[in-house]
């Protein structure tokens, strides 16, 4: 059995959980056997993980699980895991947290940061990127349980309706398990897309001078529908938040188009950002390091390219709807 921990937020499923189904579900055909989605927590409604191709979904609705723990959470893994051959996990915090430990647990190998499905024709060997995105790792599994944490955006969504039965599991937890307790919750308001699911990002640097000429960028992200993040030095500066804060030490993203405005391009910050799919610069200095990394480049003023940009832009989208 192939079995996918579906993590959940107040009942929401993230994409990229469901993309971590898509994952597991092509491994189970693969290897001709089932796939299940581990549900913790209270959670209304778990239809969806069906549609990607969960053929059943064991779900626990203890309120104690509402709140993510990693110690917690390994143990009902740990639990429920005992009959899988192979276990998913969407390499994020939650992951990071609970993977290594029920890898120790289980006595399972584990290749965290996968971005292609395991080439099984001779072993298992998982696929992932090293050295900042500069090579690439073929990591030969040899355990008889197997834990992968993919990256996001790297397999995509694949919708494959499977039954979907529900199966309910208890946990037996300790005093131990529920020691932390999550005291306040604040979440990012807006309607914009979250950046590790976003497929357009708009990115602004120190070349920008200042939090106060962050309009521009704004206005380029609203008018094609994109998510705002930033370097570094900008999250560092308080001119943005830190949750927006891509590279190395922040955020790994892959969108399908990401436009970098006044940011040199170092290797922490393309870290990052190097497996979009299409990279746009926007820098004065011809010498940016990003520059070869991009797929395209302006050498130019952001002050005076970024609006003129973005006025085509809006004037392309107006004869487009007419």
């Amino acid at each position: 059995m192939v079995l996918v921990f579906a993590e959940q937020q107040n009942g929401t499923f993230k994409k990229a959980t469901l993309e971590a189904l898509s994952y597991g579900s092509n491994i189970a055909q693969t290897l001709g056997t089932e796939m299940a989605a581990v549900v913790l927590g209270e959670c209304a409604d778990t239809s969806v993980l069906a549609k990607y191709g969960a053929d059943k979904i064991m779900h626990n609705s203890n309120a104690a699980l509402n709140n993510y723990s990693s110690r917690a959470y390994t143990n009902a893994m740990a639990q429920v895991a005992q009959g899988a051959s192979v276990i998913i996990f969407s390499d994020n915090v939650s992951a990071r947290g609970m993977a290594p430990r029920l890898s120790a647990r289980l006595q399972a190998g584990l290749v965290s940061g996968a971005i292609a499905l395991p080439d099984t024709s001779n072993g298992f060997k998982v696929k992932k990127s090293v050295f900042s995105g500069k090579a690439f790792a073929h990591i030969n599994v040899t355990t008889d349980k197997k834990i992968i944490a993919l990256t996001p955006n790297a397999f995509g969504l694949i919708e494959n309706p499977k039954a979907g039965t529900v199966e309910t599991f208890e946990v037996a937890l300790d005093e131990k398990d529920t020691a932390i307790q999550i005291l306040e919750t604040n979440t990012v308001s807006g309607d914009t897309v979250p950046l590790p699911e976003a497929e357009l990002v708009v990115s602004g640097g120190r070349g920008l001078k200042g939090p106060e000429n962050w309009g521009i960028v704004e206005d380029l992200a609203a008018t094609i529908g994109a998510t705002l993040a930033c370097s570094r030095p900008v999250a560092d500066s308080h001119w943005r938040p830190h949750h927006e804060h891509v590279g190395q030490t922040g955020g790994t993203i892959r969108p399908n188009l990401y436009i970098a405005i006044g940011i040199s391009g170092a290797i922490q910050h393309l870290a990052g950002v190097n497996a979009s799919k299409t990279i746009v610069v926007i820098n004065k200095d011809p010498e940016a390091p990003f520059f070869k990394a991009a797929d395209y480049g302006i050498v130019g003023d952001a002050f005076e390219v970024v609006p003129k940009l973005t006025e085509a832009l809006k004037s392309y989208k107006a004869a487009q709807a007419n």
